[in-house]
């Protein structure tokens, strides 16, 4: 699989990114967050990235170690945790933390306001009728489906998978990204709207999973492929792209 090629996206979403999305996909609160249990998602995450070959920045290397270290300090009594450099005295040791994300999530969410006002005073200048698109309000823009969504739907679709007995990895049929792509292109040439999880209805081993969303990573690179979500979190809905 690997000694094809590798799928290289540009990740623009850092490791605050996902510490984001897992405190959404968990519905808790910014300033309690549950340092175990998101540690426990974060390193999870950091897993499949690696086992999907996707470039992985040195930060969120850096962010697996300050969890790690935040996470050892809130199982020690108060009177025997280190002191703080810096004369930052605070008790709570994820306070650190909480601080940097609410200061990034002010900034991201400037930057979402920021563009939307761009798109909308794109609609200003007169176009040619032909060249509108109507807006779909009832799903997220492509824009706002980022690459931990689709991790998240590709790591349900391996725990679903890990319970099938049907499952084998022995003698499996040999399958390549080139391979997954154009089965793909067909599949959607059928339907307009294909669902994440159809496409591994029927895959027979894990590798064959594996290439499979390599192969839809690829497509969306290329930009042949949207993808959108009625709901947050909610199933994702492929769609080929217009030409």
């Amino acid at each position: 699989m690997s000694e094809e090629y590798k799928v290289k996206l540009e990740v623009f979403e850092g490791p605050l990114d996902l510490l984001l999305y897992l405190i959404r996909k968990n519905e808790v609160d910014i300033y309690d967050i549950p340092i175990e249990r998101i540690t426990k998602q974060y390193m999870e995450y950091l897993e499949l990235m690696r086992m999907l070959d996707l470039e992985i920045a040195g930060e969120f290397l850096v962010m697996a170690a300050t969890l790690m270290v935040i996470k050892s300090r809130t199982l020690l009594p108060v009177e025997d945790r280190p002191e703080l450099a810096d004369d930052d005295h605070e008790e709570d040791p994820r306070w650190e933390l909480i601080r940097q994300l609410v200061e990034y999530k002010k900034f991201k969410d400037v930057a979402v306001h920021l563009q939307k006002r761009e798109l909308e005073l794109e609609n200003v200048f007169v176009r040619h009728p032909v060249e509108i698109e109507a807006a779909d309000d009832s799903s997220l823009d492509l824009g706002e489906l980022s690459i931990f969504d689709l991790i998240n739907a590709f790591n349900e679709t391996l725990k679903r998978a890990a319970a099938r007995e049907d499952l084998r990895e022995i003698f499996e049929e040999r399958f390549t990204v080139s391979d997954k792509i154009q089965w793909i292109l067909e599949l959607l040439k059928e339907k307009a709207t294909v669902f994440f999880s159809r496409l591994f209805e029927r895959a027979a081993t894990r590798t064959e999973i594996v290439v499979t969303f390599l192969a839809l990573l690829e497509l969306i690179r290329m930009k042949q492929l949207r993808v959108r979500q009625s709901e947050h979190f909610g199933e994702i809905e492929i769609i080929r792209a217009v030409t």
